[in-house]
């Protein structure tokens, strides 16, 4: 699963170079995408992470390039249709990492650590990671928060599993914010969001997420921490970027977020294919001959001799 298989699915790619492809074009090799590796990349190639929750779109995601595929705990809103993220839970956390693992050749997979599965204390903290990892068959796990969730994040690396911080907007504190509101607004603000992003950093992250914040905020955190950061609804000066997957899609129903660009509008698409199958069917043009097996040939010849 994690290995750097050929297409046929048997035996590991080395780890670099390149093979020649039916065409003769040299086909480079990609290598499967870890924490140390990512961490390596502050300052250089920026990062591209995108949200994934089925085994199906990991695979197309992962195909196309992504470094990381993220399972959020946005899973709550996009996909079961609540109004935060605040109910999903550990065990429909693992369920959706575990699909998504299985679809990520060479994308690195990011557990998120829903509402309460962390806050109360290190040692819960430690054993909802160690879950996530063991039983969603993440290779690193994502939590809120800064300075407050330090130790946590201390004792999780200590364990052996690598955490991604997320500092800004922290949809699971949205009741002690207020609202989905933009974080770092003045000084004050962003110098507090630098603080708890360099006691991320000494805590062991080796990577930091930064949602809705203004851009010079998100280059300050940028440059005050040497481990990368992820940037959402932060600005181009960030180390990389993250958007969920049905935004990037043009997919979602009802607000946009202001940051999330649409690459394509695939929503339009899928209700216009609706349409049509649904219209073929009605109308008895599907299934056409061509849709269909061959008709059983011993059956159709009693059938004539029977009229005969």
């Amino acid at each position: 699963m994690y290995g750097n298989r050929n297409a046929s699915g048997g035996g590991t790619r080395p780890a670099g170079g390149s093979t020649p492809t039916a065409d003769g074009t040299a086909r480079q090799h990609r290598r499967k995408v870890t924490a140390p590796a990512l961490q390596a990349r502050k300052g250089g190639q920026p990062i591209a992470m995108v949200t994934a929750y089925d085994y199906t779109m990991a695979r197309l995601l992962d195909r196309a390039g992504v470094d990381i595929l993220l399972v959020g705990d946005s899973l709550g809103m996009v996909v079961q249709g609540r109004s935060s993220t605040i109910p999903v839970t550990l065990e429909e956390a693992c369920y959706h990492t575990r699909a998504v693992a299985r679809g990520a050749e060479y994308a690195h997979v990011v557990g998120d650590m829903p509402f309460m599965s962390f806050q109360v204390s290190a040692t819960q903290a430690v054993q909802s990671a160690g879950k996530l990892v063991k039983d969603g068959m993440a290779e690193s796990v994502k939590l809120e928060g800064g300075e407050d969730v330090a130790e946590h994040v201390s004792r999780i690396v200590r364990a052996g599993i690598p955490v991604m911080g997320h500092v800004g907007l922290t949809p699971q504190s949205v009741h002690a914010l207020g609202g989905y509101r933009v974080q770092g607004k003045g000084q004050n603000a962003a110098e507090r969001i630098v603080a708890d992003a360099i006691a991320l950093e000494q805590a062991g992250a080796y990577a930091i997420v930064l949602e809705a914040m203004p851009p010079d905020a998100a280059a300050e955190v940028t440059e005050a921490v040497s481990v990368p950061t992820i940037g959402i609804g932060a600005g181009a000066g960030c180390d990389g970027q993250v958007l969920v997957c049905y935004d990037m899609l043009g997919m979602t129903v009802g607000h946009n977020p202001k940051f999330a660009k649409h690459f394509a509008e695939v929503g339009d698409q899928i209700h216009t294919a609706v349409q049509d199958y649904v219209r073929e069917v009605r109308d008895g043009s599907f299934p056409g001959p061509e849709h269909c097996y061959r008709t059983n040939e011993s059956r159709s010849e009693k059938k004539k001799l029977a009229v005969v």
